[in-house]
């Protein structure tokens, strides 16, 4: 049986207002009280209706999160839901809720974004996604009329002005820096780079990390290092498989893969030429998921702060949604975080 305010009411001896106040925190009701009814409203399960709530308050508890399109396919999922994880994590513990959307409906075409503000279904905005303007180029226009809070995270927003919007992002170039520094300090000097197709910025961002390790450290860029696959298990094994003869020639002896997985895929490949990891090859890969501790040898990586961001980006959506008021915009640059495990070695 569903058990109304009204069934609260008469346990209580209170009339339906008082409770309803109550419920909501109003002031206009003595504390005590307040906590007796919603003890009560608790002990005989009663479930809070958030329409009801939005009426009285203008809030849902409720934020939505906009992931890329991609996000559903397994060489990618693995980072981006475990970053959803940690965002999820600090929601629970606030008592907010959230509902995940990609910026489009698959099968309608329509805005989930749109859908989502205009339905009054959610209070803020967590969006993840490299370019949303490609997705739509009026959403920009639509969220800012709208007024709904907004913060961007892990991707930086390249399509508008980083400085008039809240942004924390990973800074990528930083990581592909020390991913190769790494390398290089070990005494490697031939290091080949493996990282995805597309146009992507923080793939992007990481080539030229990679390429700027190389120049300050006074070795030439050979074009002809940098692989471009998928982001996945098979893709990092076939750019080995087919590429072995080139790597021998070349004198290749570290690898930096701009992603955990491919950098799995490249440690497979060799063990099917015969090669040592790491002492005929050093690999140092990306992202640092929980997935890598299930391969021999533990692989050494770039660790992304998913944690930190997903605080800082939460707290500072809480910040816009509370109506906190700031004369400048978030934007924050996180370093990552050289996690030196198994499948590097110095040259000897």
């Amino acid at each position: 049986m569903t058990v109304t305010i009204k069934d609260i009411a008469k346990v209580a001896g209170v009339s339906k207002a008082t409770v309803s106040r109550s419920l909501n925190d109003s002031p206009l009701v003595a504390e005590t009280t307040r906590e007796r009814i919603k003890d009560l409203a608790d002990t005989m399960g009663f479930e809070f209706n958030a329409n009801a709530r939005s009426l009285s308050t203008s809030k849902t508890g409720t934020v939505g999160i906009i992931y890329p399109e991609r996000f559903g396919k397994f060489g990618v999922s693995l980072y981006y839901s475990s970053l959803l994880n940690q965002i999820r994590d600090f929601l629970e513990k606030e008592e907010l809720d959230n509902i995940v959307a990609f910026p489009r409906n698959r099968y309608t075409g329509e805005s989930n974004i749109k859908r989502l503000i205009q339905s009054k279904k959610i209070d803020g905005l967590l969006i993840i996604h490299p370019n949303i303007t490609d997705v739509d180029q009026k959403i920009m226009n639509f969220i800012e009329i709208s007024k709904m809070p907004y913060v961007f995270l892990h991707h930086y927003p390249s399509f508008c002005d980083v400085e008039t919007v809240d942004a924390i992002y990973t800074n990528h170039f930083g990581g592909g820096y020390d991913a190769t520094k790494h390398l290089i300090d070990l005494g490697h000097r031939n290091i080949i780079c493996l990282t995805s197709y597309g146009d992507s910025m923080e793939f992007r961002q990481r080539t030229e990390g990679y390429r700027a390790a190389l120049i300050d450290n006074n070795i030439e860029i050979n074009e002809d290092f940098i692989f471009r696959g998928y982001r996945d298990i098979g893709s990092g094994y076939k750019m080995i498989k087919e590429n072995m003869d080139f790597i021998e020639k070349n004198n290749i002896t570290g690898m930096f893969s701009q992603t955990d997985l491919m950098a799995i895929g490249v440690m497979e490949g060799l063990k099917e030429f015969g090669k040592k990891i790491p002492d005929d090859y050093s690999i140092v890969g990306y992202d640092d998921i929980e997935m890598v501790m299930d391969f021999k040898p533990n692989l050494t990586t770039i660790h992304q702060p998913r944690e930190e961001i997903a605080i800082l980006t939460c707290n500072r959506l809480l910040e816009l949604i509370n109506g906190v008021k700031s004369n400048k915009k978030v934007n924050i640059s996180l370093s990552t975080k050289l996690i030196i495990r198994e499948s590097t070695k110095k040259i000897e």
